[in-house]
């Protein structure tokens, strides 16, 4: 059940939290959790309900552990090796459901390529999630061990593995900022504030996925396509490819974290953001601190920090940098594009701390922060060719294209225009003529992209206007009333737009 399809903003939604509005008023609290729980079952098993057992399992497993964890913790010295062997077990049995749903064929693949043996594995098909609750699980198990878990009560617990809002693509929640939230009586219901926000945050997402990221989608799809059938891309369809996708990705995650954020808030539950304008970045090391945020923060408190972090030198400190994002690009996907990703942002993180350790202050003027920023994105954008690419071959086709190496080539329509204004023949410059693949054979791209940059530079973020101005619009009315009118607006635009296409995936669903 997709968050921008009719089934969920008509059905599921709406029905759900009308049962929680009446659960949480006229029935204990308990009750209202288990409703939730239910609807988080539902909402997963809608994929595919063979696969709830997965998920169930998970949880029964992951909890049962956590149990004996704190139990031999209790104990004293005694248990304290039995709490870390309990802990090592449980992260054992989620790193291998993880691998045979996730990375068995991969293996498989790689070990045939190299020996030659065939391995013959059953069908496998990856479980929507598995990677998310996986993660929060193992981070709870951790968290067990080290003995910060103080709400051991089974059905929260079984509510912060499931909940639907966060559950499919995230964000990864820790234990601890959920729970005391499931108990909070006053706060964990419906509230009229939490309702105009969160119905904001919906519409806003919604806006994002169908009519940003899934209406640049198409020329992003055909340059990566072209790619992968060995065309030789000219310069302005492979940028025109890679800068479309690296807006896709963008709207398309951030549209899904805000419909999260915006879910759970008619709940009375404040989920962490996940972004914040990651593409104003000036340095790679400011962009992990805005992209994907829950990813990065467990990156670092799972990783990073256990690996050593910085306690063991310089350079030992570039090593934990470069394993962690080489693994963080494996989290995301099995297969070698994703591996070189990963190496690319470990290797710009590295490169990003030994440049401040140098040149300390080096990029203060306005002027070096402009250029940090360029070179940034530009690094950034490069990364999201391996990312969405489905091979190597693929990648290099378009970083070749990007260079130039193909040529240039100008859509007819942009040449007729050049032409009319300029008043000379540009089809006289014969590299700089013709319609390439028909990927910006039309002069849109050349508009949008543009338009698309300046509005993840230039305007604020989702929760900068719906949270961090709310003081704001309410002491000039004339600002409340155009904001309520622009996201109307934008409410009208999103939801005709979902109900005359069809619903496609979250990209992150695939990870």
């Amino acid at each position: 059940m997709l968050f921008n399809s009719p089934v969920f903003l008509f059905a599921f939604l709406p029905l759900t939290f009308a049962a929680f509005a009446l659960l949480r008023r006229f029935a204990p609290l308990n009750a209202a959790i288990g409703l939730l729980v239910g609807a988080s079952l539902f909402y997963y098993g809608w994929w595919n309900p063979a696969f709830l057992w997965i998920i169930l399992a998970s949880i029964g497993v992951n909890y049962t552990i956590g149990n004996a964890i704190m139990a031999a913790r209790q104990r004293g010295l005694g248990g304290d090796g039995q709490a870390h062997w309990l802990m090592v077990l449980g992260i054992v049995f989620n790193l291998g459901l993880l691998g045979w749903y996730k990375y068995a064929n991969f293996v498989a693949e790689n070990i045939e390529a190299i020996t030659g043996i065939p391995i013959d594995l059953p069908p496998i098909v990856l479980p929507l999630a598995i990677s998310f609750f996986t993660f929060q699980q193992i981070a709870y198990l951790v968290d067990a061990r080290h003995g910060t878990i103080q709400d051991r009560r089974f059905l929260p617990y079984c509510l912060f593995v499931t909940f639907f809002p966060q559950l499919i693509a995230g964000p990864i929640v820790h234990h601890s900022e959920m729970m005391p939230q499931f108990a909070e009586r006053d706060h964990f219901r419906p509230r009229l504030d939490n309702v105009t926000i969160g119905i904001g945050f919906l519409i806003i997402g919604l806006f994002k996925k169908v009519v940003i990221a899934d209406g640049i989608a198409p020329t992003a799809n055909s340059v990566f396509l072209a790619a992968h059938d060995g065309a030789a891309l000219t310069l302005l369809e492979a940028w025109g490819g890679a800068l479309a996708y690296t807006f896709q990705l963008y709207f398309d995650f951030s549209g899904y974290a805000d419909m999260a954020v915006g879910a759970a808030r008619l709940f009375g539950i404040v989920l962490p953001f996940n972004f914040n304008s990651p593409y104003k970045s000036a340095s790679i090391i400011d962009f992990w601190r805005r992209w994907h945020m829950t990813l990065s923060r467990f990156l670092r408190d799972y990783l990073y920090i256990p690996l050593g972090g910085n306690r063991r030198g310089r350079i030992r400190r570039y090593v934990n940098m470069f394993v962690t994002m080489v693994l963080g690009g494996l989290w995301h996907g099995a297969g070698w594009t994703f591996i070189v990703w990963g190496a690319l942002h470990g290797a710009y993180l590295a490169l990003n701390h030994l440049f401040r350790h140098l040149f300390p202050g080096g990029s203060a003027s306005r002027g070096g922060r402009i250029a940090a920023h360029i070179l940034t994105f530009t690094a950034v954008v490069i990364g999201w060719v391996f990312f969405r690419a489905d091979s190597i071959h693929a990648a290099w086709n378009v970083l070749g294209g990007m260079t130039g190496a193909n040529g240039v080539m100008l859509p007819e329509k942009l040449v007729a225009l050049m032409e009319k204004i300029s008043g000379f023949s540009v089809t006289a410059i014969s590299s700089f003529q013709g319609p390439g693949l028909g990927t910006v054979g039309s002069i849109w791209p050349f508009v949008t992209l543009p338009l698309l940059y300046a509005i993840a530079i230039g305007l604020p973020n989702s929760q900068e206007w719906l949270e961090e101005k709310t003081a704001v619009l309410t002491r000039f009315p004339m600002l409340r009333d155009g904001f309520y009118f622009a996201l109307g607006v934008m409410g009208v635009f999103a939801i005709k737009t979902m109900l005359f296409t069809t619903s496609s995936e979250f990209l992150y669903f695939n990870f």
